[in-house]
């Protein structure tokens, strides 16, 4: 028999304890066995569990898809896409949506797009309004459209061996002389491409004609007085060019843009010590001078 006022013993399971621990200790042994009761208590859920679970599941829901409007030579297209689509994809999208390659699109909301940034990460929310700027293949192809009297005169030309600025279909521009503001020509001697572009150049109908080289987007600018085109360097096939005779520190060249020579874009007047940098350039064969 107990005496009275005696302490019972804890009823608490710890390692290298008795059972009767003496009343001085009551209070510590309090404490620790309540920590360890709490420690084993399961916790409140606090992470996401699978769909069998008691918790609630807050994995990742899909992405909310949103429509935007995409404005294109004037026309407004409605596009929906996943918020977290990568503008990389959403160019693709729209490829096909207005047929301009995703090589040739330039995507503007409140600055330009990058290809690695995604919808939302960009801030375009529902009803948002991008503006597309690029060029399709058959704009492309326009800017060296030919008619059937040039194909027959090239013809000619290629079979007699006859040099370009002596043929009928140069004749008619090289004739009216070397235009007041075409840059200096310099002959025998190669020069980098210079930091401005060349203009001053006329193209087959007489016109004036500018290049721009865009080489940290890999891209040509053939500006005109009516527009200007975007070409990519991929898409030029080949250059061919030749002295003027009479003038050779100037030359007639060709960009040829589509698969045959008849598509070739005639450019007259181009100062001769650049001719090399810009096949250089544009075909890809890099060269220090």
């Amino acid at each position: 028999m107990e005496p009275v006022g005696a302490a019972k013993p804890i009823e608490c399971q710890i390692t290298g304890m008795d059972a009767t621990t003496t009343l001085e200790t009551v209070s510590s042994l309090e404490q620790n066995c309540v920590t360890e009761e709490k420690v084993d208590k399961p916790s409140d859920c606090k992470i996401p569990k699978t769909e069998s679970g008691d918790c609630e599941n807050k994995a990742e829901t899909p992405s909310e898809v949103i429509e935007v409007k995409v404005v294109y030579n004037k026309n407004k297209y409605n596009v929906n896409a996943p918020s977290n689509t990568t503008i990389a994809d959403f160019k693709k999208q729209l490829q096909g949506l207005v047929g301009v390659p995703v090589s040739m699109q330039k995507l503007m909301y409140k600055g330009l797009l990058q290809d690695n940034q995604t919808l939302i990460s960009s801030g375009i929310t529902k009803g948002a309004k991008i503006m597309l700027v690029g060029s399709t293949l058959n704009d492309v192809l326009a800017v060296s459209y030919v008619t059937k009297q040039d194909v027959a005169e090239a013809e000619k030309a290629a079979s007699t061996k006859e040099p370009l600025s002596k043929q009928k279909i140069h004749r008619k521009v090289l004739d009216k002389g070397i235009p007041d503001d075409v840059m200096p020509g310099i002959k025998s001697k190669n020069e980098s491409l210079p930091p401005v572009p060349l203009s001053g150049m006329l193209n087959k109908h007489s016109g004036k004609v500018r290049l721009t080289f865009k080489l940290e987007a890999d891209q040509l600018w053939l500006s005109t007085k009516e527009r200007t085109e975007k070409l990519p360097m991929g898409s030029i096939k080949n250059i061919v060019s030749e002295p003027i005779e009479g003038h050779e520190e100037y030359h007639v060249m060709g960009l040829q843009l589509g698969p045959t020579e008849a598509s070739r874009y005639w450019i007259y007047w181009v100062p001769a010590q650049y001719i090399e940098a810009i096949k250089n350039a544009v075909l890809g064969q890099w060269q220090l001078f």
